[in-house]
């Protein structure tokens, strides 16, 4: 009898609650809501969308976002419903409402000043719009707010605070423009448990007074500009969750009372100024999941305590000066996801203890002073996804490879500076590498050829074997790798011709093709292709520029027409090789080509005016070849500068008219007037020659008699041949770069 009486029960409430319902949606509006509402929809702009399933009738607890109590407007969600212009003063006769929600707009202008006498409000969401102005009505209003969302607009002025909302346990006010000092005594007024204050103005240090926030558990004020060390009544709020201060100028050092967040999940001081060691205290933080200390001045060596955090996930510890081996018992961390080390110190052979971290996706140990072998161990790393330790002093690549082909789910390998012990590209015994997208092996001073295993890495979009003693030809099978789109052969010494295949590279021809699906990412990767360069850094795969670089080799023939097929190619960089024959007409259908570099060839002919379509070409290069005829205007060519021509004898610079008659384009300094050849006179000869000889016997006769000009005369022929000596050397080095080849 129970069981039918329970399900009578349900049945009736099910009942009644439909019948609540649809009385909701058929009732009429309380007028003055309705005329509100109708104000509301009137004030909107409109070249904007008005909103859609509103009126004619009264019936307004119908209308599309309207919910209503007893013929009263109670919620008011209009999110995402592409509204343009200003939020009616109207709004604020809605003295019913509870919650108003118009995220994800267009509006903008200032809020209505009565909005703070809602006084049944308990939820105000106005995040990613447009809306400016100061914040009113937050000192004395909205008594019964409970969560407050205006992230996302332009507000300015001293940041709302709603002291009077015994109620408010949310306040997102992130990525706006407020200002002045943050105010922890109206803002632990109320029960607040999450402070979202990101990407603001504030001025000076972080204040004093969050430790009167008992209940926080979330704060989170990141890239808002503040300095100074952490105060020490942060360390206080026992409850907290969340800590993070990513993107300040903060400065000092880590306190051991850091220990005293037993509820820390999440903590972010990255790309700060905070120096000293870090504080051995992860002891106490068993709920520790997030630690984020990358990009600061931190030293020291790794805290063992962090073997202790058995939940934590994610470690990032990069761009620090951290010393010392990696004493950390991996086997005590069986969650970790991501640990990025890299740009410290950190020396001593790579952990096998690794091995246990059976969830490790991503791992960073670059740019460290590590050495020895990748551990055998590493066989077990099955999750491992991305892997790099660039500028290291691994050795053995051989072994290195056989190990890492086993990790089926590696899409990353970054091995670039590593192996300088004058070993070889591996021949065989590799056929892994089944999901590789990204492998960089560049300034590893490996020598031999090009090897067919590679041609197995179906998936390989990005390969980079730059700057090392390569030879050989290049395999044909290279350009048949159709989700290869990011080639660097560069700095080798390949010989022979540019297979034909390269012209059919179907991830160059759309790109549409495959990058779209790359899914790397969060792991950074550097081109720098020479000392002078800052670089480029690309955290996701799809980012890297579409290219072939195939400079400083040995390839000879010709340019190949068919290239022009590559619609999709950004960078075209042939420089430095012994490319002849002409440059082709057909490279002028590369609508996206950015960089084009035939430099340092034995190309001749002309310049094909059809390259002036290339109209998103920023730099062009085509010195010391045996180019003739015109330069093209027009287009780019009016951007490029003089020395993208020069070594070019018959290369004429025309600003009207044709070459006939012209000087020909040589280096600046070697310019030849042009005109017409005359036969000077017998006595203009003469009248030379006799003054040439007076003029040499008046400088010997004063040279001879007066010692001062004597000893000022000689001093300045030896600066004079000094100068000749230093400009000598310096293109003597420059004509030697091919064979100094020092990856960066």
């Amino acid at each position: 009898m129970g069981g039918y009486y329970c399900l009578f029960l349900f049945l009736l409430v099910c009942f009644l609650l439909g019948i609540h319902g649809s009385h909701s949606m058929n009732q009429t509006c309380n007028p003055t809501d309705l005329e509100a509402l109708l104000a509301f929809s009137n004030g909107l702009d409109r070249k904007g969308v008005r909103v859609v399933g509103w009126g004619p009738d009264t019936a307004c607890c119908s209308w599309t976002g309207v919910s209503c109590e007893f013929g009263r407007v109670i919620r008011l969600d209009l999110s995402n419903k592409s509204l343009h212009g200003g939020i009616s003063s109207a709004i604020t006769l809605l003295d019913g409402l509870m919650t108003l929600n118009l995220s994800r707009n267009s509006l903008h202008g200032q809020l209505p000043e009565g909005l703070g006498r809602l006084a049944r409000l308990r939820i105000l969401d106005l995040s990613m719009n447009v809306l400016s102005g100061m914040f009113r009505g937050s000192e004395g209003g909205f008594p019964a707010i409970e969560v407050v969302n205006v992230s996302f607009n332009q507000f300015t002025g001293p940041h709302p605070a709603f002291p009077c909302a015994m109620n408010l346990t949310v306040l997102d006010i992130s990525s706006n423009a407020f200002s002045a000092d943050i105010n922890t005594t109206a803002l632990c007024a109320t029960p607040i448990r999450a402070l979202q204050l990101s990407g603001n103005d504030f001025s000076g240090e972080v204040p004093a007074g969050f430790g009167l926030c008992r209940m926080l558990a979330d704060l989170s004020i990141d890239g808002s500009g503040l300095t100074g060390n952490l105060p020490s009544d942060l360390y206080t709020i026992s409850g907290l969750r969340r800590l993070s201060l990513r993107e300040n100028q903060l400065s000092g050092s880590l306190s051991k009372d850091l220990g005293n967040f037993s509820q820390l999940m999440h903590v972010d001081l990255s790309y700060n100024m905070f120096s000293g060691i870090i504080p051995d205290v992860f002891g106490g933080l068993k709920r520790l999941e997030f630690l984020n200390l990358a990009s600061n001045s931190l030293n020291g060596t790794l805290p063992a305590s962090l073997s202790l955090c058995p939940m934590l996930r994610v470690i990032n510890l990069r761009n620090n000066s951290l010393s010392g081996e990696i004493a950390t018992d991996f086997n005590m961390l069986p969650r970790l996801n991501v640990l990025d080390a890299g740009s410290n110190m950190l020396s001593g052979h790579i952990p096998p203890g690794l091995m246990w971290c059976t969830e490790l996706r991503t791992l960073n140990l670059g740019r460290n002073k590590l050495d020895g072998e990748i551990p055998e161990s590493f066989k077990n790393l099955r999750s491992l996804s991305r892997f790099s330790l660039v500028s290291n002093s691994v050795t053995n690549l051989s072994s290195a490879l056989r190990i890492l082909q086993h990790l089926p789910k590696l899409t990353s390998l970054v091995l670039t500076k590593n192996f300088h012990g004058g070993e070889t590209m591996p021949m065989d015994g590799l056929s892994g590498f089944k999901s590789l997208q990204v492998l960089v092996l560049a300034n590893c001073a490996l020598s031999g050829t090009i090897q067919p295993w590679l041609q197995s890495l179906k998936s390989l979009r990005v390969l980079d074997i730059s700057w090392n003693k390569l030879n050989g030809k290049i395999p044909p099978w290279l350009g048949t790798m159709n989700n290869l789109f990011y080639i660097d052969l560069s700095n080798n010494s390949f010989s022979g011709e540019l297979p034909e295949s390269f012209t059919q590279m179907e991830s160059l021809i759309s790109s549409s093709y495959s990058r779209e699906h790359a899914s790397i990412k969060d792991l950074p990767l550097f081109i720098k292709k020479n000392p002078a360069d800052k670089g480029l850094q690309y955290n996701h795969v799809s980012s890297f520029p579409p290219s072939l670089i195939l400079s400083n080799n040995l390839l000879v023939g010709p340019v190949l027409p068919g290239l022009g097929h590559l619609m999709d190619l950004h960078v075209l960089d042939l420089s430095w090789n012994n490319f002849s024959g002409c440059i082709p007409n057909e490279l002028s259908n590369m609508l996206s080509l950015e960089l084009l570099n035939f430099s340092q060839n034995d190309l001749n002919g002309s310049i094909p005016s059809s390259l002036t379509k290339l109209n998103f070409l920023s730099k062009f290069d085509v010195s010391y070849n045996n180019l003739t005829g015109d330069i093209p205007t027009g287009g780019q060519f009016s951007t490029f500068p003089n020395e993208s021509f020069v070594g070019n004898a018959a290369l004429c610079l025309l600003q009207d008219g044709s070459c006939s008659g012209k000087a020909p384009f040589l280096e600046p300094g070697n310019e030849q007037q042009g005109g017409t050849d005359t036969t000077l006179p017998a006595m203009t000869y003469i009248t030379v020659e006799v003054g040439f000889i007076f003029g040499l016997l008046a400088v010997w006769n004063i040279l001879f008699f007066a010692r001062a000009w004597r000893a000022a005369h000689f001093l300045m022929v030896d600066r004079f041949f000094d100068v000749i000596y230093v400009m000598t050397a310096a293109k003597v080095n420059k004509l030697r770069r091919r064979d100094d080849k020092v990856h960066p």
